[in-house]
């Protein structure tokens, strides 16, 4: 699928990206959504547990920028060559979550984030660099990052563990 080049591309690629999702989603009964292989071996309830996080550092990313500061990107204890660490912490962080929860959750955070898309403008969503912690990618990069692109891919996972 193409980059957005606009914010209403960038929206309607999240809406479709999700609605997928959800309609896959919509098949599985509870066993489906919390049954893993091994310890380590992430359900589908970590999978939308991954999102939700990811969800929500990319707008603490963007609402520390707004005030000016530079947020630790990706976090504080782990850089992009680690994020199989940084993964792996997160599904650490959320794995003893109930299913309820995370579906909770999962539709509020899915609210919040397209809330704050739709409230930044087109020019600071496509302007190269826009911050100091977006070095030279565009904003919308990171916000594509989060939503239709993680959708995808959770989707992806989700139906191998189907299969299984």
């Amino acid at each position: 699928m193409a980059k957005a080049t606009t914010k209403q591309q960038l929206i309607e690629d999240a809406q479709t990206e999700r609605a997928a999702l959800e309609k896959l989603l919509a098949t599985l009964t509870p066993e489906q959504m919390t049954q893993s292989k091994s310890a380590d071996d992430w359900s589908t309830k970590d999978v939308l547990a991954h999102l939700i996080e990811w969800e929500g550092m990319v707008m603490k990313w963007y609402e520390t920028g707004v005030k000016g500061k530079v947020p630790a990107v990706p976090s504080e204890e782990y850089n992009w060559g680690q994020l199989p660490r940084l993964n792996h912490a997160i599904y650490l962080k959320h794995r003893d979550r109930s299913l309820e929860d995370v579906q909770k959750e999962f539709k509020s955070s899915y609210k919040k984030i397209m809330k704050v898309i739709e409230s930044i403008p087109e020019k600071e969503l496509f302007t190269r660099g826009q911050y100091p912690w977006t070095r030279n990618n565009l904003l919308a990069v990171y916000f594509n990052s989060a939503t239709s692109s993680h959708y995808r891919w959770a989707r992806g996972e989700i139906k191998k563990k189907v299969k299984k």
